[in-house]
């Protein structure tokens, strides 16, 4: 996919657990993780405010796009 989420290295910049930043979001682990992986199609515009504000960042510091092929096994799966 041409859109890879860099979330674990702002956690680890912040020095924050997954743990913590989905209780702060109101999310679940497991959602959180799935985000992490890059495994899901979208984020909601609600769900990336309350993670930048948790992470004090900005949304382009939690994704870089690179040119490539989309990968097609993740359609239909819903935004978090």
């Amino acid at each position: 996919m041409p859109i890879i989420v860099t979330l674990d290295v702002m956690l680890a910049k912040r020095k924050m657990r997954s743990r913590e930043l989905a209780e702060a979001v109101g999310i679940t682990e497991a959602n959180l993780s799935l985000l992490k992986s890059g495994k899901v199609r979208g984020v909601r515009f609600d769900t990336l405010a309350a993670i930048c504000k948790a992470l004090q960042c900005q949304p382009g510091e939690l994704f870089i796009y690179v040119d490539g092929p989309e990968d097609e096994t993740a359609a239909g799966t819903a935004p978090l």
